[in-house]
């Protein structure tokens, strides 16, 4: 593993932006063009294309590519990429494209964001993709019901130049590309820097393990959270990033930093928990935190979990060295609560006081301990209708668009659970 950050994935941090000149004579040739709007997750997609966060793919995958991914989770050239990208077009698309063509990329509201040269185009087998690239068909499983119900019939392929990024709004000063992370990391003088992806606000044991795992691996941390929802449920994007934001203010001083990815998670469990390590390492990552069921859509109507929790970690592990970035697991850890009642004049009020230990089996046979094994319970406890009492992070949870019941009896537990001022590590 690199005591640098340094090679990107293939050797070379691809850039599909072309340059000026180029630009204007595309835009001119755009005229006479077919455009294809693409969907928010393919916009995406297009994005970490053009901006080398997929180095080193140079297009949208090929048919070659593409079942050689599926099978055996390397490109056709023998690199490993666990994951397909490709383009997806409707029948009646497919009906008007065909390869030799060159089709203009537009986002929903028009703008062209670059020119595509099609050199491949097939149907798809979604029931081969779901069974190699998710392990399952169940449609209860996220990545799965949007494979069969929004990915059109037909893939397309070839490469891109880039005319633009996508507009962000919002939170422009915490968007870079791989160059730009790059750049700013030699700049503040990181040389060991740990990426830390999440699809949800940080809570006191998340916030403790990269605080450990900094420790660990002698290095920076990258805050690297993904900016567009995964799955129906997850909260939504403005709260999350508000929430990482103070969550900042508590980790030491140039020790951090911030960053949003614009990644469209497919929540495929080992081989996307692998694909993220690779994005990281375009990024500048020397290591990467996984954590038990990293990528995992949650859980089936039986209650079991699509994949077993360790898996996303023991595949990324196998591949480390290959990757050339050090894969650091969050242990299994368990949450304790105990009610301590205290008295206030005449009033009685109730306290909450959590504590964190690893888990060992002395542990696991109290019944008082609950095992917080993912970020399930945490976007289950969180409530829209009750304003929580504590600084920071709760200030900003009330405003988030949740939809789903929390028990009357949660408030006093969320409230814990994000008061990084209550709570105690047991070392």
């Amino acid at each position: 593993m690199s005591e640098v950050f340094g090679t990107p994935h293939g050797g070379e941090l691809v850039s599909l932006l072309v340059d000026p000149e180029r630009s204007k004579i595309l835009k001119e040739l755009s005229r006479d063009l077919k455009s294809l709007t693409l969907s928010r997750q393919r916009v995406a997609d297009l994005e970490l294309l053009m901006n080398g966060a997929f180095s080193p793919l140079r297009g949208f995958m090929r048919n070659t590519d593409y079942e050689s991914v599926l099978d055996r989770m390397r490109l056709q050239n023998g690199l490993l990429w666990p994951m397909p990208v490709s383009l997806d077009i409707s029948e009646a698309e497919a009906g008007c494209l065909e390869p030799g063509q060159s089709i203009a990329l537009r986002d929903s509201e028009g703008f062209m964001l670059a020119v595509m040269h099609i050199e491949d185009l097939w149907e798809i087998d979604k029931t081969k993709e779901a069974e190699l690239i998710y392990g399952t068909q169940d449609r209860a499983h996220p990545g799965v019901d949007f494979l069969f119900s929004s990915v059109g019939t037909h893939y397309i392929g070839g490469p891109i130049e880039g005319l633009q990024l996508p507009i962000h709004s919002a939170f422009k000063r915490h968007r870079h590309t791989p160059i730009e992370l790059r750049a700013l990391f030699k700049k503040l003088g990181w040389r060991r820097i740990v990426g830390f992806q999440t699809r949800n606000p940080l809570h006191r044991a998340q916030f403790e393990m990269t605080i450990r795992a900094m420790g660990a691996a002698k290095a920076n941390l990258l805050l690297h959270p993904v900016a567009l929802r995964a799955k129906p449920g997850d909260i939504d994007y403005y709260t999350r990033i508000h929430c990482y934001l103070a969550v900042s203010k508590h980790y030491p001083p140039n020790m951090m930093l911030l960053s949003l990815l614009p990644l469209a998670m497919r929540m495929a469990g080992p081989r996307e928990a692998l694909w993220h390590a690779i994005i990281r390492k375009n990024y500048g990552c020397t290591h990467f935190i996984v954590g038990r069921n990293h990528a995992c859509p949650g859980q089936r109507d039986d209650g079991s979990f699509f994949y077993p929790p360790e898996a996303a970690k023991d595949l990324a592990q196998a591949y480390s060295e290959e990757l050339d970035i050090g894969i650091i697991p969050f242990e299994k850890w368990s949450m304790w609560w105990m009610r301590i009642s205290t008295c206030r004049s005449v009033r009685s009020h109730r306290r909450v006081r959590c504590v964190f230990y690893r888990m060992t089996p002395s542990i696991k046979s109290l019944e008082q301990v609950a095992v917080f094994r993912n970020g399930l319970l945490f976007r289950k406890l969180l409530m829209p209708s009750r304003k929580p009492t504590r600084q920071d992070i709760n200030k900003v949870l009330p405003y988030s668009s949740r939809d789903f019941p929390v028990p009357e009896s949660q408030p006093s537990l969320v409230s814990s659970m994000l008061d990084f001022s209550k709570w105690q590590v047991v070392r």
